[in-house]
């Protein structure tokens, strides 16, 4: 069996340097009243892209974008209705043409779910992946997840 490891730790929202606070939705819910696990997706997609297109950060170059090539998320508590969450994000990795990032969904000092994301950078024209540059490399450094170390991309 060639699965890949479930890290089963419990994240702390210290460690994820991008933050931001959000608001549970009435429509969030499913029948059983508790936030349904297709909105987590809507949740962590919410962090990153809140990040991203921030034209502070520089994340976003002309003539490349982000597409998602893959979510894993881990469900860890109930969440329901009426509540704030807090989102964190943290790179965790850099590929040639891709980022990894690691999210978080908080409540009330608890973390409800985590998720690891990979984002492929690329050429708008081509629709084909893209090299990271230095440039993106560099303004992602801020948001490198605590105790990850390094900042040149892996070339394997």
């Amino acid at each position: 069996m060639n699965a890949a490891a479930i890290d089963t730790s419990t994240p702390r929202l210290r460690d994820f340097p991008y933050r931001l606070r959000d608001n549970v939705r009435f429509g969030d819910l499913d029948p059983n009243q508790h936030v349904n696990n297709a909105v987590y997706a809507t949740y962590f997609e919410t962090g990153r892209v809140t990040l991203m297109k921030d034209p502070q950060y520089g994340l976003m170059l002309p003539g490349f974008a982000w597409i998602m090539v893959r979510l894993d998320m881990h469900f860890r508590a109930e969440l329901r209705w009426p509540g704030q969450i807090e989102l964190g994000l943290g790179v965790a990795r850099f590929g040639r043409t891709s980022v990894t990032c690691d999210q978080v969904v908080f409540s009330e000092g608890r973390c409800i779910a985590s998720a690891q994301a990979v984002m492929v950078l690329i050429d708008e024209e081509t629709r084909k992946p893209a090299p990271l540059t230095a440039e993106l490399i560099s303004a992602l450094q801020p948001w490198l997840r605590r105790g990850v170390k390094g900042t040149r991309p892996d070339l394997a």
